[in-house]
């Protein structure tokens, strides 16, 4: 029964038809085309694989491919990876001089916590004698 099927579809695709273009007003026929579903198939797939391999050549060998994103020169992407490191070290160095001019206002207002940096010694009051 498969073998059947297989050779019937087989058979369907290499049945030959016509194709007639006729002029709709003096029924002539412009022109004719004798066409089987093997044969179109072929000829769509290979539009198909030509307009593909048209495509990707249009991109690929023309200025086209700078528009596609992610793709650029290695100029452009050295020159990326200095902004990168660029805005890292100038995003430091304003979190610093927040943290500087915090310190400062603290110590304006007088909200800084009192803290020593040294250790209070014990010393011994003595009396001055005076003779």
């Amino acid at each position: 029964m498969e073998k059947t099927k297989q050779e019937s579809t087989l058979k369907k695709l290499q049945n030959n038809y016509r194709l007639v273009i006729t002029n709709d007003d003096t029924y002539e026929e412009i022109a004719t085309f004798k066409l089987s579903r093997l044969s179109v198939y072929l000829g769509f797939s290979t539009i198909l694989v030509l307009m593909v391999g048209l495509t990707i050549a249009l991109i690929s060998y023309t200025p086209l491919k700078y528009y596609i994103p992610g793709y650029g020169t290695r100029q452009s992407k050295a020159d990326l990876q200095m902004l990168k490191i660029r805005t890292d070290s100038l995003e430091k160095a304003i979190q610093y001089k927040d943290q500087y001019l915090e310190s400062i206002k603290k110590v304006l207002t007088g909200t800084t916590p009192t803290q020593r940096d040294t250790i209070p010694l014990q010393i011994e009051k003595r009396e001055i004698s005076t003779y």
